[in-house]
């Protein structure tokens, strides 16, 4: 089978792109891309592991309700919600209602101020798990690796939760610590050279 799929443009894309119409923008516009934001990466850490046991697709529907309830991801907010914010958020039909999840995302937020209290800076911290190409097999072949691992082993640590080592494996693939875009798609190549211009955060 092909690992591509013919885009509305007539130009091979991931095959994944055709599971749904919305898709072939998100892989267009976001997926792979080197992100160096602090609230964009949390919020991805966030959304993957709302997605846990559903589909990206689900989520990727309701992600302006998520940014709506959670402030768009400022941790710095998030980290103050009480019980009763808990509580309200498991009344909002527009998100994912699970209590684990949306506990995660408040206890992670206050983690994520440890962390840059100690680091300085979520990106710089997250970018220094990025794999050397040379260590990737394959495109899309596999569900972690030993960054992700050692990434999700870290987090664990420190008391981050619902950031196994599948969970930040796909945020490492949507963040662009890996280009996991296809042999033949036509964002392989952008991507490689969007990263080879990325500044990377906490380096000179």
């Amino acid at each position: 089978m092909s690992t591509t799929i013919l885009g509305p443009d007539g130009k091979p894309r991931c095959r994944w792109c055709d599971a749904a119409p919305e898709f072939f923008h998100y892989h267009d516009t976001e997926w792979g891309f080197p992100v160096s934001d602090e609230y964009r990466l949390f919020e991805k850490l966030c959304l993957e592991g709302f997605q846990s046991g559903l589909s990206w697709r689900t989520i990727l529907s309701k992600r302006e309700n998520f940014r709506e309830a959670f402030c768009n991801f400022d941790y710095h907010k998030i980290a103050n919600f009480t019980d009763d914010d808990r509580d309200r958020l498991l009344t909002n039909k527009g998100i994912v209602r699970h209590c684990g999840k949306i506990e995660a995302v408040i206890n992670n937020a206050k983690r994520v101020l440890e962390l840059v209290e100690r680091e300085g800076s979520l990106a710089a911290f997250i970018w220094r798990y990025e794999p050397d190409e040379a260590e990737l097999g394959e495109p899309q072949t596999a569900s972690t690796s030993a960054a992700s691992i050692a990434l999700s082993k870290e987090l664990k640590k420190q008391g981050w939760k619902f950031v196994g080592p599948t969970t930040v494996y796909a945020f490492m693939q949507a963040m662009g610590l890996i280009n996991d875009h296809v042999e033949g798609c036509i964002l392989r190549s952008q991507i490689t050279q969007a990263k080879a211009n990325f500044k990377r955060p906490g380096r000179k």
